[in-house]
């Protein structure tokens, strides 16, 4: 009964959803060229997250928009 008033953003995350995000994270320290232990990656790891729990399940694009998020224009 509860569920109906949850939303997707409320639900814990599985070790399936875990792992998708830590090869986006991986792929991204790389291209970005930072450290597992840098601020910039804990921001980058926090914004990951936030993408998937929203709904962006694709591994590419949540590199792409976390990698773009960061980026002065």
């Amino acid at each position: 009964m509860i569920r109906r008033y949850l939303s997707k953003h409320d639900h814990p995350l599985d070790s399936l959803d875990l792992d998708l995000c830590q090869r986006a994270f991986d792929a991204l320290l790389v291209e970005l060229k930072l450290t597992k232990d840098s601020e910039e990656a804990e921001r980058v790891a926090a914004l990951i997250i936030e993408l998937y729990r929203q709904g962006i399940h694709d591994e590419r694009q949540l590199a792409i928009l976390a990698g773009g998020a960061g980026r002065k224009i």
